[in-house]
C-alpha cells in the first residue's frame, strides 16, 4: 500500500515495470520547475499509469497517490510476450490507447476552448462517466477524494476560483461535492454547461 501524497513514479526515471493501479486513486501530473504543476489524468483502479509505459521505459510524467492506494508491477518484457502470444490483450491495450488519446484530446479542448465553469464541469462529467464504469453508484452519489486543488492543477484554475464555481454550481442545484462525495443533482444541467458532444 502507498500512502495518500506519496509520489509513485517521477518523471524521467527509467523503470523495468509497467504499473497498475489496483487500489485507490491516483494522478499523472507534470511540475514545472516554478513548482506549479498541470495534472494530466486522474487514475482510478484498473488503470495503467500509461499505456505508453508498456512500450517506454522511461516516464514522460510524475505520479502521486491521491487517496491511499495499491500499485502492482508487472515486468515490461513479461507484458510484451503476453501482447505477442494473445490477440485480446493486445486488443485491450489497443483500446486502452485509444481511449487516452480521445480523453487527453478532449481535456485540450476544454482547457484551450471554455470557461472556468465548462471546465469544472466537463471534468465532473469525465470523472462520473469513469466511475460509474467501474463501480455501482446510488442516487448520483460519486467517491470523489479530489481537493480544490487538484480540480485546479488539472483545469488550469486557482483554488480561489475553483471554490466560486463549486459554490455556484451547488446554488443552482446542479452538483454538490462534501466529504469526499459528488452528489449530482442535475446531470442534464451539469451535461448543458460542460458536455463537448
Amino acid at each position: 500500500m502507498v500512502p495518500a501524497g506519496k509520489q509513485i513514479a517521477t518523471r524521467n526515471q527509467v523503470a523495468e515495470d509497467v504499473f497498475v493501479l489496483c487500489g485507490g486513486w491516483g494522478f499523472r501530473f507534470f511540475q514545472l520547475p516554478d513548482g506549479r504543476r498541470q495534472i494530466l489524468n486522474f487514475l482510478l483502479p484498473g488503470d495503467l499509469f500509461s499505456a505508453a509505459s508498456v512500450f517506454e521505459q522511461r516516464f514522460h510524467f510524475s505520479v502521486k497517490a491521491l487517496t491511499e492506494a495499491q500499485i502492482s508491477a508487472m515486468r515490461r518484457e513479461e507484458v510484451r510476450s503476453r501482447l505477442a502470444a494473445s490477440p485480446e490483450i493486445l486488443t485491450a491495450l489497443a483500446t486502452s490507447c485509444v481511449a487516452e488519446t480521445e480523453a487527453a484530446d478532449e481535456m485540450q479542448t476544454a482547457l484551450g476552448q471554455y470557461s472556468a465553469e465548462e471546465r469544472i464541469a466537463y471534468l465532473l462529467l469525465h470523472l462520473i462517466r469513469r466511475i460509474a464504469a467501474r463501480s455501482v453508484i446510488r442516487d448520483q452519489r460519486y467517491p470523489f477524494p479530489l481537493r480544490q486543488q487538484h480540480i485546479a492543477d488539472a483545469v488550469g484554475l486557482t483554488p480561489v476560483h475553483v471554490s466560486r464555481v463549486l459554490s455556484l454550481f451547488r446554488d443552482r442545484g446542479v452538483v454538490e461535492v462534501s466529504d469526499g462525495t459528488l452528489q449530482v443533482r442535475n446531470l442534464a444541467g451539469l451535461e448543458q454547461i460542460g458536455s463537448l458532444h
